[in-house]
């Protein structure tokens, strides 16, 4: 089954619909060792990333995060918190992906970020399989993660950054899956698969 961490800055009930809807088999998890159980991870995420990583820290998940070899998919803030830290309230992450968030600059346009924007496809990936460059999905945001090499898709406002992101087991979407149609169903579809797949090497049991 899926665990979707359940912590105060998670907004699982809207993941939970999403994977209802899509048939997806979950369960919530609050420490380290209900997430053992787990096959694969959502690590869902709303709000401040200082209070999102404080709320880890109190059952200890982001060390446990931080070592898993299970597939984990960061939404929104938890995508965020995959990298090394970031400048809203001087966060560390857990340094999963390197690179740190800065703010948009409110200079130039209206912050946060918020609607309905598109992706622009770098590398193929199993998570955006059939995902297409002009299609749309929902985002939320302040911050933003920079364009490295484990940028899987990047999106345009204000500047570029990167959209969706992987690196080994982890992966993340800066937009909410969760909230954008059916196009964000594929994306957690896509996931389902990816976790469930004979020839995924990160499958465990659960």
């Amino acid at each position: 089954m899926i665990a979707i961490i359940k912590y105060k800055a998670g907004n699982i009930a809207s993941v939970s619909n999403a994977l209802d809807r899509l048939g997806g088999r979950y369960f919530f998890a609050e420490t380290p060792e209900e997430l053992e159980s787990a096959r694969a991870v959502v690590f869902p995420g709303v709000g401040h990333a200082g209070a999102a990583m404080e709320s880890l820290q109190a059952f200890g998940v982001d060390e446990w995060l931080k070592q898993t070899t299970k597939p984990v998919l960061g939404i929104c803030v938890g995508m965020q918190l995959l990298y090394e830290s970031s400048t809203e309230g001087n966060t560390i992450g857990l340094g999963v992906i390197p690179g740190s968030l800065q703010k948009f600059d409110e200079n130039l346009e209206k912050v946060p970020h918020m609607g309905w924007n598109t992706l622009k496809q770098l590398k193929d990936h199993p998570l955006i399989n059939n995902i297409e460059r002009d299609q749309h999905l929902y985002y939320v945001h302040s911050y933003y993660a920079p364009v490295n090499e484990f940028t899987l898709a990047s999106c345009d406002y204000i500047q570029e950054f990167a959209a969706v992101v992987a690196k080994d087991n982890f992966m993340g979407v800066q937009f909410h899956p969760e909230k954008s149609g059916k196009v964000g169903s594929l994306v957690l579809q896509n996931f389902l698969e990816f976790v469930y797949s004979t020839t995924n090497k990160y499958v465990t049991a659960g």
